[in-house]
């Protein structure tokens, strides 16, 4: 029975990498993947996939989308059903929402060391981990002069070797809600 994915992708048009989402598809198509659909031109990509191996799933499509764009393109796969417990979840219960702060997922291509203590906070105040699971980190983003600064992955310990990419949390509930269309 085939599984419906959501593939979080890093590095999709931005710092002068540009890719069309058709271009895109196209590339995941070529790999024989289902239903292929994208949302938004920061790398969302939603398939279908009778595959198990998800660490092999990952690094075919990692291997043919480096070998097609000339660069590497990180790929944080998690299924329709995975995206929707997270959301459920609610990570960011009890965070009042101001103009000065968002909210943040961490798609992580690892989990993070279990003796990681949260909150973690930047020492400049620009953020702060609040939590995590073993495939996201929640971050709380401090607005500066209406911009947002640093980097909430530099907050992992060192011996991280995983891989991230974020979403605004607003953001991943509506690529939720176009990935069960």
């Amino acid at each position: 029975m085939a599984e419906s994915y959501i593939a979080f992708l890093r590095a999709i048009n931005v710092g002068g990498r540009t890719v069309t989402m058709e271009r895109l598809r196209g590339h995941f198509t070529e790999l024989g993947l289902g239903e292929v659909r994208s949302y938004i031109q920061s790398g969302n990509v939603f398939f279908t996939t009778g595959e198990t191996d998800r660490a092999a799933l990952t690094a075919r499509i990692e291997g043919h989308l480096a070998a097609e764009l000339g660069y590497q393109v990180p790929v944080m796969l998690r299924t329709v059903d995975e995206v929707a417990e997270l959301v459920a979840a609610d990570p960011f219960a009890g965070i009042e929402l101001t103009p000065q702060l968002r909210l943040c997922v961490v798609f992580l291509s690892e989990p993070l060391p279990g003796d990681t203590v949260f909150p973690i906070h930047d020492p400049k105040g620009d953020w702060e981990v609040i939590g995590a699971v073993p495939g996201a980190a929640f971050v709380v983003m401090h607005l500066r002069n209406g911009r947002l600064n640093g980097n909430p992955a530099a907050a992992f310990p060192k011996s991280y070797r995983g891989q991230g990419t974020s979403r605004f949390f607003h953001t991943t509930v509506k690529i939720l809600n176009a990935a069960r269309r």
